[in-house]
């Protein structure tokens, strides 16, 4: 009797495996079926489902990993807007598009969002569309600037992490025990330009969260990308047209396009969406002073 055909649940399932898997040391994932490499290139002894192919395909370069990974993800209109003016973005990209965030949330240590998208969109940051469990919620603030009653920091089902500026540390501390919120208050390092991204990974790699997704907003991503800390961005574009609105990345002005970032590229078609995988691997720092 033929073996059955893997499906798209089946292969959610291996996904997960690979993503807790011991991966020093550049052991092989062997489990039924399924074989995986440290790389992210699997072999399935078995049939495979087209969408279940096209799920290992995208996400097990990010879950079968030896070492950290610091990528980011948008949802944008075919002219590059991720919202309107008044900030609008409820939903940019459809269904699946969705599907996707939550399992990019589902293979990460934790998420970090700017202080701008806690404040305007009020997420939740949780894994809700896949089975997996929740990263740790990391919301930049330095500033301070946050409204205090957010769900981040009233709902208990992750952990979150609150970084401010250290002169907001003792004030945020004293307000989220007021509030009755189990959140970590930690001081923040940055510049004149604002947040500091290669402080905020070092900061989250002492606390053991070495898979990052920064998940927004435009400005957030925007600088990690300007200071050459993503490997990986995902950029989910939809068939609209937004017009005037907030766009997705704002970067240094050029002025030839010898100088744009090109990396290297891979895209998928998510129902109506088409999803472009970026990988940065020799990609400079970008001077914005």
């Amino acid at each position: 009797m033929p073996a059955a055909t893997l499906s798209r649940a089946q292969a959610w399932e291996h996904v997960l495996r690979a993503r807790r898997f011991d991966w020093q040391g550049g052991h092989f994932y062997q489990h039924d079926s399924m074989s995986i490499t440290a790389s992210g290139t699997w072999h399935c002894s078995a049939a495979v489902d087209a969408d279940a192919s096209q799920l290992l395909d995208i996400m097990l370069p990010l879950a079968a990993r030896a070492g950290g990974l610091v990528m980011a993800q948008l949802g944008q209109s075919l002219d590059g807007r991720i919202a309107t003016e008044c900030g609008a973005s409820y939903y940019v990209t459809g269904h699946e598009g969705l599907v996707h965030l939550h399992a990019l949330r589902a293979v990460v240590d934790a998420v970090v969002v700017g202080a701008g998208t806690v404040a305007m969109d009020d997420p939740r940051l949780t894994v809700r569309h896949v089975a997996g469990e929740h990263p740790v919620r990391v919301v930049l603030d330095p500033r301070g600037r946050v409204p205090e009653r957010r769900f981040v920091f009233e709902d208990d089902s992750a952990r979150t992490l609150h970084l401010v500026g250290h002169e907001h540390v003792a004030r945020w501390r004293a307000s989220h025990e007021q509030h009755g919120h189990d959140v970590s208050v930690m001081g923040l390092e940055s510049g004149e330009n604002g947040v500091e991204p290669r402080a905020v990974i070092e900061l989250l790699n002492q606390q053991a969260l070495t898979r990052v997704l920064v998940e927004g907003g435009g400005m957030t991503v925007s600088r990690f990308l300007q200071k050459g800390c993503l490997d990986r961005l995902h950029s989910m574009i939809t068939p609209m047209i937004i017009g005037s609105g907030r766009p997705t990345l704002t970067l240094p002005v050029i002025e030839c396009l010898s100088q744009a970032i090109r990396p290297s590229a891979r895209h998928f078609t998510l129902g109506e969406d088409v999803l472009f995988d970026l990988e940065f691997t020799t990609v400079s720092q970008i001077d914005i002073n």
